[in-house]
């Protein structure tokens, strides 16, 4: 990325961070400075934040939480958690939040004890901050983000307008990317729930259907 690129992709993923965490009482100031941000960004990383930030603006607070819970906490489609889309919960995803922990340690970022590493949330905060490893976090669960914003896009979600502004800030998608997509829309991920225990308490694995970072 040239160094405008990169400028340009932490005010926009710091932004999505901000508007994919739960809708409390600070909403109408992170849709304040997404729409002020949007305006230094370009047309297709811009114009889906601006869409969201109407849609989020025009809804009384209660009613966006409440679409929020119901989304994100009970859609396992709709999972804001990226490793559950290539792992489910299985041995493999304990060693994949592992090495997220790892990559966020190294950077000099500590998680607070309710925050879990795949959070897109989570995961886009640190890509502002750290937007070489971040984007290269994005990239590797591309699949996952895809299919996340493919179903929010059929559950007609105010929340994938978000998601296609992180899509814009990537490559298109190519190749082996699209078919991992079309795997993951078809198979789901993996069902198989064993081997958890070793490697993190439950709090850290939870059920997709747990509330996420807020």
């Amino acid at each position: 990325m040239s160094p405008i690129t990169t400028t340009l992709n932490t005010a926009a993923w710091q932004a999505q961070s901000l508007l994919l965490a739960y809708p409390d009482d600070e909403l109408p100031a992170r849709l304040d400075l997404a729409r002020r941000v949007a305006a230094t960004l370009p047309g297709p990383v811009a114009g889906p934040l601006v869409e969201f930030v109407d849609q989020a603006a025009s809804v009384p607070a209660a009613e966006l939480a409440a679409d929020y819970v119901a989304t994100f906490d009970h859609r396992k489609r709709c999972c804001l958690y990226l490793t559950y889309y290539a792992h489910g919960d299985t041995r493999k995803r304990g060693l994949a939040l592992l090495g997220m922990k790892q990559t966020y340690a190294a950077a000099g970022l500590t998680l607070a004890d309710d925050e879990l590493p795949d959070h897109l949330a989570v995961v886009l905060e640190f890509a502002a901050a750290d937007p070489q490893t971040g984007r290269r976090l994005l990239l590797e669960h591309r699949a996952g983000l895809e299919l996340l914003r493919l179903a929010l896009r059929d559950a007609a979600s105010p929340w994938a307008y978000v998601l296609d502004s992180v899509s814009a800030t990537l490559p298109p998608l190519v190749g082996d990317e699209r078919d991992a997509v079309a795997r993951l829309a078809a198979q789901g991920p993996p069902e198989e729930q064993v081997g958890l225990a070793p490697f993190a308490p439950p709090v850290f694995l939870p059920d997709p259907t747990v509330r996420g970072a807020r």
